[in-house]
């Protein structure tokens, strides 16, 4: 999956990956003019917060829940999720171009209404969210930056877990999958001293088994036929 990001400090922080790969189709470059802009969320000037309820008009009521899934490659595993729970608000967040097209194509031709798109860093968008403000934020397969020297440019860190552990509800949750060890290391020393989450694993097969529902994504396809077993971690968002 091309990468998220990574994070210094909030909304100031340098970004790491592509913004666009293969040339874009017509089909595909239709879709960027024509749908993108009634899907894209925009950041308000100034300082003040995004209201993430007020992004779903569509939903009668409101939605029962806003989610965040953070560089969402493809949007599959976006998509089926948002087309199995049509009253929950999903936002995604994917930098790379050629990403959101394919989630665009997804949201057209499931006819979903409960899908808007971050196609740019999350990280200033994460810092317009209001406190406990989401149910799930997840983080799939996220570039790994395997060489030593590159590791300051993953997306996880202290900052971020932290600005994720606030936009949580209490009993919310991140979620996180990885087939590369080290990451999923990586990550668990971070959550460890995070006050505000708890991993939920009791035994290993909580983190080899995929998450309930789990559609599977095309990375993750390519990952298992070379050999590389996924990790699957949840957390969960602390009582105030």
């Amino acid at each position: 999956m091309p990468a998220a990001g990574a994070v210094t400090d909030g909304a100031d922080r340098a970004f790491f990956g592509r913004r666009k790969g293969k040339r874009l189709r017509g089909a595909q470059e239709d879709r960027l003019e024509a749908l993108l802009p009634s899907l894209r969320i925009g950041l308000p000037e100034g300082t003040g917060f995004i209201d993430p309820r007020a992004l779903f008009p569509a939903i009668a009521g409101g939605p029962d829940e806003v989610r965040l899934e953070i560089g969402f490659g493809g949007g599959e595993h976006l998509a089926a999720r948002a087309a199995e729970q049509p009253r929950i608000g999903f936002i995604g967040a994917e930098a790379f171009i050629n990403g959101v097209v394919k989630l665009l194509a997804e949201i057209e031709a499931r006819d979903l209404s409960n899908v808007r798109i971050r196609d740019g860093d999350v990280a200033p968008l994460l810092v317009r969210l209001p406190d406990a403000c989401l149910g799930q934020v997840s983080l799939l397969y996220p570039d790994p930056w395997p060489k030593r020297r590159q590791r300051k440019r993953r997306f996880v860190s202290d900052e971020t877990l932290a600005q994720i552990a606030r936009v949580l509800k209490d009993g919310g949750t991140f979620r996180f999958a990885s087939d590369i060890d080290d990451y999923v290391g990586w990550t668990l020393a971070r959550v460890a001293r995070n006050p505000d989450l708890r991993w939920t694993a009791a035994t290993s097969r909580d983190w080899l088994t995929p998450f309930p529902g789990w559609p599977g994504t095309r990375y993750e396809a390519k990952a298992v036929a070379t050999g590389r077993v996924p990790t699957y971690i949840e957390c969960v968002r602390m009582s105030r």
